[in-house]
């Protein structure tokens, strides 16, 4: 939690995931796949002057039109197929209520999510964290790069990093939440691919820092 902490007091609570329904957060999941945020927002504005924002409406879209929509996101093929599939999915299965997932363990409705042509992990628990309320740590780029740069060597896969981490945490959605999204802040801002580490922070117990001076 020291590293939590350190960071929690630069940033405070930074109110992630920004959406207004659990299905918004879930659209927002996949359409982040290999962009930046900046662009998923703009795809999802695209989509909320177009249609309401829930399965129905967004299976009713025509796969063209939701293509042009999403298009800011990039790779607007693969990601319109992948909300369709998705869409469908939550409307047959759940009525069109994606908070139905609540109802199962985490590991099961995982691998419901886990199931569906262009869920990953990341995508999946990222899913489940924001949109379904269960308590799963999200695994990503930043997540790895700023372990690793404090010195714990663990293996860049998935599910090591996942199940490390949450050995560390206490088992807390809003812990996991706040601290996915203040990692996410910081790599923004200093734990890039090129360093800041001045300001930065968790600089005083960084061995990247401390190799650097």
């Amino acid at each position: 939690m020291y590293i939590y902490n350190l960071l929690y007091n630069r940033y405070g609570d930074l109110g992630w995931w920004p959406a207004e329904t659990p299905f918004e957060v879930a659209v927002g999941a996949i359409l982040t796949q290999n962009t930046s945020w900046n662009n998923v927002e703009l795809s999802i504005q695209n989509l909320k002057k177009k249609i309401d924002l829930n399965p129905e409406e967004l299976l009713r879209l025509d796969i063209d039109e939701l293509k042009l929509l999403i298009k800011p996101s990039g790779f607007y093929n693969q990601k319109a197929e992948r909300l369709k599939i998705f869409s469908k999915f939550v409307s047959v299965e759940y009525s069109g209520d994606i908070k139905y997932l609540d109802r199962f363990k985490t590991s099961d409705a995982r691998n419901i999510l886990l199931s569906l042509k262009g869920i990953g992990k990341e995508t999946a628990d990222s899913i489940l964290l924001y949109a379904c309320e269960h308590p799963i740590f999200v695994i990503d780029k930043y997540t790895m790069r700023m372990f690793n740069r404090v010195g714990v060597g663990w293996p860049e896969k998935y599910d090591i990093f996942q199940k490390n981490i949450m050995k560390l945490l206490p088992h807390d959605l809003n812990i996991y939440r706040h601290y996915h999204a203040l990692i996410v802040e910081n790599s923004k801002n200093y734990c890039r691919s090129k360093p800041i580490c001045e300001g930065c922070p968790i600089a005083k117990i960084c061995k990247k820092t401390i190799l650097n001076k």
